[in-house]
């Protein structure tokens, strides 16, 4: 049984999971948790049994001096609440882990065993694949469900992918068998430059997360980091004739593809968003705090042709993708 009893009730809980590994190139879904979380001062109230799902051969504790006594940190996954004050506060549970090693389903039912005792009314995942997309551009961001009457009161794609998935696939199919509404959001990050860290794309899985859930995040320094990596990748491509001139072809490929876009819809999401960061009301502070009790490189060269799309673990319907890790084969479910 789940004991939260430094937990209390919750406000309209949204549950936001991200996990670093296969489903998290250029580490954009971790970092973005981690955002929220260090932005709102996440409280700890959880952690799953390391024993249980992770092979510490492939995530390996870490060893660190506090006032010169040794301790460990072992792999693992940590749930954490915010709350997001404001005229009409609500709560996150943000889920911050790694992609277990060994028993997924198990690792799931934990999940929403938390979801359920807490009243979450909503998962809300985040993904990022390696993709055929241009550094220059807006970060594609796809929303993905199984949910067909969640996909049409949400304006989502409704999932059709077959193949290899990684733990923000089976996370979703687990809530969706559970009925617990699910979301996968899911960025698609430069595969020529995937490299962590990559803010820009975390700040387009924000970004989409404030629209889905409508709540305004505040985003501190993430925007000049977005900034600051786009330049630093425009020279490194400016270095080399030939990566520059593989950027322009996908440039001009996503202009074409993109030309129907830009139309009322986006412009408005775009508006709205506007007008949400200029209310002082919306909920960008955290409220009252802490309400929780004690419970103690460079640029590798393109290749010569345009890769074949793979499955980079789950459902994200455009743009095309390559594996998240080329020389590593998919996890098994």
């Amino acid at each position: 049984m789940i004991e939260l009893e430094g937990v209390p009730e919750l406000i309209d809980p949204v549950m936001v999971a991200a996990f670093e590994g296969w489903n998290d190139a250029g580490d954009a879904a971790s970092g973005a948790v981690a955002h929220l979380d260090r932005e709102w001062k996440g409280e700890v109230f959880a952690a799953l049994d390391a024993e249980d799902y992770y092979d510490f051969q492939v995530n390996r504790p870490t060893v660190w001096l506090d006032n010169g006594v040794r301790k460990i940190t072992w792999p693992t996954t940590r749930l954490s609440v915010v709350r997001i004050g404001g005229t009409k506060p609500r709560d996150l549970v943000l889920v911050r882990g790694i992609e277990p090693s060994m028993r997924w389903r198990s690792f799931c039912n934990e999940i929403l065993g938390f979801a359920h005792e807490l009243g979450v009314e909503m998962v809300v995942i985040l993904g990022a694949l390696l993709g055929d997309t241009p550094h220059t551009r807006p970060v594609p961001v796809s929303g993905v469900t199984s949910d067909a009457d969640l996909a049409r009161t949400m304006d989502l794609e409704e999932t059709k992918y077959e193949g290899p998935t990684g733990i923000v696939g089976i996370l979703q199919e687990a809530c969706t068998h559970a009925g617990v509404p699910a979301v996968s959001l899911w960025a698609a990050v430069p595969h020529y430059v995937s490299q962590p860290p990559n803010p820009k794309a975390t700040l387009a899985l924000l970004n989409r997360l404030e629209d889905l859930i409508d709540i305004r995040i505040p985003l501190g320094e993430l925007p000049e980091d977005a900034r600051a990596w786009q330049l630093g990748v425009d020279q490194l491509a400016a270095e080399d004739s030939e990566v520059a001139e593989y950027v322009q072809t996908l440039e001009e490929a996503r202009d074409t593809a993109d030309l129907p876009e830009a139309s009322g819809d986006a412009i408005a999401r775009e508006f709205e968003r506007y007008l949400r960061r200029r209310d002082p009301s919306a909920g960008a502070e955290s409220g009252d705090g802490s309400y929780l009790r004690d419970t103690s490189g460079g640029l590798p060269r393109p290749p010569k042709r345009k890769p074949e799309p793979s499955g980079s673990g789950d459902e994200p319907p455009a743009p095309p993708a390559v594996a998240p890790d080329e020389d590593e084969a998919p996890p098994e479910a």
